[in-house]
């Protein structure tokens, strides 16, 4: 038990100390240090969350690794570790790197023979965690973790859009939440934002209007207007009403922003909604999947001084809710049929037995097969929310 603790503080006080760009150099050293590892890669997932992309200085030569048919891919997607038979009996153990939910990348060390690595597992995941939570840090003064994310280049438009989320996915005992983005690598105004305390949940879901560096400057004003408003404490109503003040100053009605706004209570499951715009919910509840509306509202800036009413909303254990854009379930196939509610409830019934963090994804795979080109014509945003209660 000593040594447990005792490698597991060693590994911990090295990536504490480490310089931002050198916390691999540093993980990989206690690992070679204390558990004999022949050799120690970060793989961090990229912007689409198609390939795990070493951390290798510029220019990286090392290939990435597809997340959807590969070791390293099954330990990302099931957020487990997995043990990978290597040359000679060694062993190569990928680990997943998570910070509360939300999942980073994968960590793979190869031990040599006769090492226990099934006893190993559990502090070698703990060493993982550690090093993700001080990525999340280090980010903030390097851009070696977000270079290493990128399979191609971000047009400046996606990344600001990128810059400005919260994260892909979280998790809490009350529910899980996850969302992704498409062109992944050249997204104009679609974003989403979250914010929890102790007892409530509070989402936003956003369509802006526009193409490129525009639609991302309109996204930002609002985003940042209604952050403004909801850390000042006020309530979702009132959020909506001086973010739609502050974007109707600045443009006068050229451009708005449509949005879905949540503030869930985690204790009792009620929520109070404000619908401004084109953003849709559908519901997974007992095997049924149906689309959820409420009183259509006017989205943010486009007339000055608009009023916003609350509604209300309960969820309850074992919902799935799904929002989506517009660049979801408007995207016409080549013959010209919008992909729809009924399509759009078929994926989300394939995807009911996937986690929050799978469901996103899988749905924009759907959705390309109905698009039937790669590249879409409008930004796509699908968040997952599993509700678990308390």
């Amino acid at each position: 038990m000593f040594t447990t603790v005792n490698r597991y503080v060693i590994a911990e006080r090295a990536l504490r100390a480490a310089a931002p760009h050198e916390l691999l150099d540093a993980v990989r050293r206690v690992l070679v240090e204390q558990y004999g590892a022949e050799s120690v890669d970060l793989l961090m997932a990229d912007y689409g969350l198609t390939v795990l992309q070493p951390v290798t200085v510029l220019p990286q030569t090392v290939k990435p690794v597809s997340v959807h048919n590969s070791v390293a891919g099954r330990a990302f997607g099931a957020q487990e570790p997995v043990v990978e038979a290597a040359r000679n009996g060694r062993a190569r153990v990928h680990l997943p790197v998570s910070v509360r939910g939300d999942r980073l990348g994968v960590l793979s060390v190869t031990l040599p023979p006769d090492s226990g690595v099934q006893d190993l597992l559990g502090e070698l995941s703990d060493i993982a965690e550690v090093l993700g939570h001080e990525v999340v840090v280090a980010e903030r003064d390097t851009d070696i973790y977000l270079q290493a994310r990128r399979k191609d280049r971000l047009t400046l438009a996606a990344e600001m859009q990128w810059q400005l989320l919260p994260g892909r996915s979280c998790s809490r005992p009350e529910y899980d939440l996850a969302a992704q983005l498409e062109p992944a690598y050249g997204i104009f105004g679609d974003n989403f934002d979250w914010s929890a305390t102790a007892d409530h949940l509070m989402l936003y879901v956003t369509n802006g209007m526009g193409e490129g560096i525009e639609a991302s400057l309109l996204t930002n004003l609002a985003i940042n207007a209604l952050r403004n408003a909801r850390r000042a404490g006020l309530a979702i109503d009132d959020q909506a009403a001086l973010a739609d003040q502050a974007v109707y100053a600045h443009y006068r009605g050229r451009s708005y922003l449509s949005v879905l706004m949540f503030d869930f209570d985690l204790t009792t499951g009620w929520a109070k909604v404000v619908d401004a715009g084109s953003p849709r919910l559908l519901r997974l509840r007992g095997g049924a999947v149906e689309r959820v509306t409420f009183e259509a509202q006017l989205p943010l800036g486009m007339f000055e001084e608009t009023d916003y009413v609350v509604q209300e909303f309960r969820v309850e254990a074992g919902d799935r809710l799904v929002f989506v854009s517009d660049g979801v379930y408007a995207v016409a196939d080549p013959k010209g049929e919008a992909y729809g509610d009924v399509a759009l409830a078929r994926a989300i019934q394939a995807t009911r037995l996937l986690p929050a963090a799978e469901v996103p994804r899988a749905i924009l795979r759907e959705l390309t097969g109905h698009r039937g080109r790669s590249v879409a014509d409008d930004d796509a945003l699908v968040v997952c929310l599993d509700w678990r209660g308390i």
